[in-house]
């Protein structure tokens, strides 16, 4: 069974025989993978009807579920990890679906198009118009993607909410890694991928500018 780069780099992070959720599942990959080669047993949380019907065909076990619901219907530390694979973008609250992830896995694990590329930023500036790439391929009008954010916007995200940034790995939308990538990450890559822990808890309602950036 094979993956894209960016699912094995994720698989790599994910130690055998865990307990893994995986919010917005697609069709089901990923999860069939790890259990099939990692002995990994778990959920996919998915919306779409026609990527139930196939995480059923694969195996899968799959819930139907909106993710801008919450994670409420899982206890604290149920996963040893919980993976968001291009779809942080996508959800209303992203900073709180961050913060319950990291509630309801020891570990998180968040994939997200680099909208501080290089390619966004020359048609920013040259067209001024709203990027189209191969990571990004949606007209403005017609985007599932409503939280575009960049490499540092998510690094500047995660210190305020006191996450910490176990991993980090950018690749293009091939899915190929690159000795530039890893030198200039914000300029170079295309999707970001990120392992996190930690977490400061937010009240209920509370917004994200009540928190303050951790040191460093």
């Amino acid at each position: 069974m094979s993956l894209r780069l960016d699912q094995a780099l994720i698989a790599e992070w994910i130690k055998p025989r865990s307990r893994v959720l995986d919010l917005g599942c697609g069709d089901g990959a990923l999860l069939a993978y790890l259990s099939a080669e990692r002995g990994v047993s778990g959920y996919g949380l998915e919306i779409d009807e026609q990527n139930l019907l196939k995480c059923i065909s694969a195996g899968v076990n799959v819930i139907q579920s909106d993710l801008d619901a919450g994670l409420a219907d899982f206890e604290s530390d149920s996963f040893d990890y919980v993976i968001m694979t291009q779809t942080l973008q996508a959800v209303r609250y992203p900073h709180r679906l961050l913060q319950d992830m990291l509630r309801v896995g020891r570990e998180g694990i968040v994939t997200f198009p680099n909208m501080g590329h290089l390619s966004c930023r020359l048609q920013l500036v040259f067209k001024g118009r709203m990027p189209l790439t191969k990571a990004l391929p949606h007209q403005w009008f017609d985007t599932p993607n409503i939280h575009l954010c960049s490499v540092a916007d998510f690094e500047r995200t995660c210190r305020a909410l006191r996450i910490d940034m176990l991993q980090r790995a950018t690749v293009d939308h091939t899915h190929r890694s690159g000795f530039g990538m890893r030198l200039f990450p914000q300029l170079l890559g295309e999707i970001a991928l990120y392992r996190l822990q930690g977490g400061r808890p937010a009240a209920q309602g509370e917004p994200l500018s009540a928190f303050r950036p951790s040191s460093g």
